[in-house]
């Protein structure tokens, strides 16, 4: 089902309005281990993979929090999306699969069931370059690599300018330490019922950055 966007948008401006309001202080994160990873949730795994994952870096690097990166998520990792039940390491997943199956589910219509909701598909191992096994480990490592990691891997995104890591979450942690307002500005929310656009504004009384991100594919005013 495509993600309520409206929702997302309360939830988030809910929370760092209050925090700003009251100087509270919190953990601000797309990605763990028990969900799929967000570039699959948010974003786009084709053609605008690359601006996606930046875009959604930019969100939660500039809210008002400490943010936090899940591992993969600096270099947009993706779900891997197993084609069998015996490639699956989470009991959670095998029982859903089994219990799908009983209800009368299609084989067909259960995997993909689990190529969305499974917590494996953030599980895999980071993928840190091209080789067999992505320089995770010299062992077989106890879940499968994901494929695209001959593509997304740290390595090919060091000396790639335009690339994921270097390109955008270097600059935004930088961007952090440089200027006080990433840290420490109010929040405030911009044009919050904006059908396209996730928008707000950091200030303090000296720098005001405001942070505009498109999270769909057509351009918007």
């Amino acid at each position: 089902m495509p993600f309520d966007f409206q929702k997302l948008k309360d939830i988030l401006f809910s929370w760092q309005t209050g925090m700003s309001e009251h100087n509270a202080w919190n953990a601000v994160f797309w990605c763990n281990h028990d969900q799929p990873r967000v570039v699959s949730r948010f974003g786009d795994k084709g053609e605008y993979w690359k601006l996606s994952a930046k875009m959604l870096g930019t969100v939660i690097h500039c809210l008002h929090g400490t943010p936090y990166i899940y591992q993969g998520e600096e270099t947009g990792m993706t779900p891997l999306g197993f084609s069998s039940l015996d490639q699956y390491r989470d009991v959670e997943s095998i029982n859903h699969f089994h219990i799908l199956r009983g209800c009368g589910l299609h084989e067909d219509s259960a995997y993909d069931i689990l190529r969305v909701q499974s917590r494996n598909n953030s599980r895999t191992p980071m993928q840190w370059d091209g080789s067999k096994i992505g320089d995770f480990s010299a062992a077989v490592p106890w879940i499968e690599m994901n494929p695209n990691h001959t593509a997304i891997n740290a390595a090919s995104q060091i000396d790639d300018p335009d690339s994921v890591f270097v390109a955008h979450y270097q600059k935004l942690i930088a961007l952090r330490k440089q200027y006080d307002v990433t840290a420490n500005g109010d929040f405030a929310p911009l044009d919050s019922g904006h059908p396209s656009i996730l928008a707000y504004t950091r200030r303090t009384a000296g720098e005001t950055l405001v942070v505009v991100n498109n999270f769909y594919r057509r351009e918007t005013e």
